[in-house]
């Protein structure tokens, strides 16, 4: 083969590699997993059992349920490269809690399994306290998602992937054209180890800080960057404002006994969609 050919073949080569590289980080249908009994619809999960012409119309939510997150100690900051100037390190420590383990549904009419977004802080709160719970702190929120670990993603450090959350919906890489949140609990391979599913995109969900502004996290359906969904990661929103990113998940005390599940999708409840 002369000196020529090679250079040429070199060429051709190096060519696929960079065809192989772009194609790789181009969003394919088959990295936006659902999980049973969802399948993927556009930019959506959808009950495989009730999907019609790509819209969603599952009837019912999964039944609200919460778990226990334990008395937890963890540093956050350090050990990730991409908090540096956004984040000060410091040492979180929660007493033992209760947390939802899905984020809030539309509940009631179409589409009910749905997030619910829009939420101001007045909204949120407002919800939780209807239901007997509260929001959570914002230390609570990041003890739940991180663990003692303090993982970078509520499922561990790495492969912020489509089929671990509803992210990059809106304008890639997950998706495009996406008009809002996905199912609740349509992306199990992104649960905590506690089983909190939903913890990064989707919605974010509102916390509480003492003495300061209310904040948002997890990153949203609209996050286009895997650094959004980081467990320290902090969204500022206006609290008055009804952002279609925003959502939530409320907490309790450890020990509170009160149920919700006799207030899930009665009229006029909190679950009840026609409830701002």
């Amino acid at each position: 083969m002369t000196r020529g050919a090679w250079v040429a073949l070199g060429a051709a080569v190096l060519a696929g590699v960079a065809v192989a590289i772009v194609v790789g980080h181009a969003p394919r249908e088959d990295e936006i997993a659902c999980g049973a009994p969802f399948v993927v619809a556009g930019a959506r999960c959808c009950d495989t059992r009730e999907v019609a012409s790509g819209a969603c119309t599952r009837s019912t939510p999964p039944p609200a349920r919460m778990v226990h997150v334990p008395e937890t100690r963890l540093v956050i900051g350090p050990s990730d490269w991409e908090a540096e100037g956004r984040l000060a390190a410091r040492t979180i420590d929660v007493r033992g809690f209760d947390i939802d383990v899905y984020e809030a549904p539309v509940a009631t009419g179409p589409d009910a399994a749905r997030a619910r977004s829009g939420l101001s802080f007045a909204d949120a709160d407002a919800y939780c306290r209807a239901l007997g719970k509260r929001l959570p702190t914002e230390d609570e929120w990041i003890a739940a998602a991180a663990g003692p670990p303090a993982r970078r993603y509520p499922w561990g450090e790495t492969g912020a992937v489509c089929r671990r959350g509803a992210w990059g919906l809106a304008t890639g890489p997950c998706g495009t054209s996406g008009a809002g949140p996905d199912s609740i609990g349509a992306h199990p391979d992104g649960a905590t180890p506690l089983g909190l599913e939903d913890m990064a995109g989707n919605v974010a969900e509102w916390t509480t800080r003492a003495g300061a502004s209310p904040v948002v996290h997890g990153g949203s359906w609209r996050s286009a960057l895997a650094t959004e969904l980081r467990t320290w990661s902090r969204l500022e929103v206006d609290p008055a404002a009804h952002d279609d990113r925003v959502g939530v998940r409320c907490a309790r005390d450890a020990g509170a006994t009160k149920s919700e599940a006799e207030l899930v999708g009665a009229p006029g409840s909190p679950l009840d969609s026609s409830v701002p």
